[in-house]
């Protein structure tokens, strides 16, 4: 059985001037393009003169869609594109290409615009170390929780949000990290393209009624640096958890006799588990 290639394409983020010639070539000699949005695909298509057949790739469909893909990828090599982008970054993908990959499917990258390494470029913010968290949860307890979990990160973060939940993230954010430097990014390479860089507390006073697809660059931990849990308190919190001790108690004991703080404590009773 023949099997072709696999290509990851990265499309616009925006501006359609923002392909590759490479992505241009590789979506006219492709045999289908899988596409998270047939419409946005196809006025890419249109712009470029491109006549290649598409089928929808989206999450709804996404794992019904894979035998299909697969069955065409025996006849000629596929492209995968998402809405915009490089997929399987925050976007449909990962799973057709683990599935490519288990096959023996050679799957072949063709990079282009990214939403974050644009943000993170003009960001004013470090650049030489950054955690992505992509799309934060609906709910305000998920994000929080999430948040907390990189609060002493020193590295930036980066995180794509959607309009109707930009304020509520925000909101969690001062809550949960403080108030740091911010640049955000609405509407990226697109024609109301803005960056407004700030504090947390500002951008919220800012963007009273939100629009477009934004990315969020958020200062790093500049706090100096806390005492961490030990080897040894990490035994004491093991041994008092197979005593049956909770959480609760164990951490606050803990915290008393070494003035670490809970949060971190907390990290370190989890990693028991």
């Amino acid at each position: 059985m023949t099997m072709h290639t696999l290509y990851v394409v990265a499309t616009p983020i925006g501006n359609l001037e923002d392909v590759s010639l490479r992505a241009l070539r590789i979506l006219k000699e492709v045999k289908l393009i899988a596409a998270e949005d047939t419409r946005k695909t196809k006025r890419l298509l249109i712009h470029y003169q491109i006549e290649t057949p598409m089928t929808s790739y989206y999450e709804h469909n996404k794992l019904v869609k894979i035998p299909q893909i697969l069955k065409n990828l025996e006849k000629g090599d596929v492209a995968l594109v998402s809405e915009a982008g490089m997929p399987g970054i925050s976007d449909p993908g990962y799973e057709l290409i683990v599935a490519a990959l288990e096959h023996g499917i050679p799957v072949i990258p063709i990079p282009g615009a990214s939403a974050v390494t644009t943000a993170l470029a003009v960001s004013g913010l470090a650049t030489d170390r950054f955690t992505y968290l992509g799309f934060l949860s609906n709910k305000s307890v998920s994000r929080r929780h999430l948040l907390e979990s990189v609060a002493s990160e020193r590295g930036t973060l980066v995180i794509l949000e959607a309009p109707h939940r930009l304020l509520p993230s925000l909101k969690d954010i001062l809550t949960t990290l403080g108030d740091r430097r911010v640049a955000v990014c609405r509407e990226l390479t697109k024609f109301h393209e803005e960056i407004f860089r700030g504090t947390i507390s500002q951008t919220i006073e800012h963007f009273t009624a939100p629009k477009g697809e934004f990315t969020l660059v958020i200062e790093g931990n500049t706090k100096e640096d806390k005492p961490l849990p030990t080897r040894e308190i990490e035994k004491t919190l093991h041994t008092l958890r197979l005593s049956g001790m909770s959480a609760k108690k164990a951490i606050a004991r803990v915290a008393t006799e070494t003035k670490l703080s809970k949060r971190e404590l907390y990290r370190a009773w989890l990693r028991q588990v």
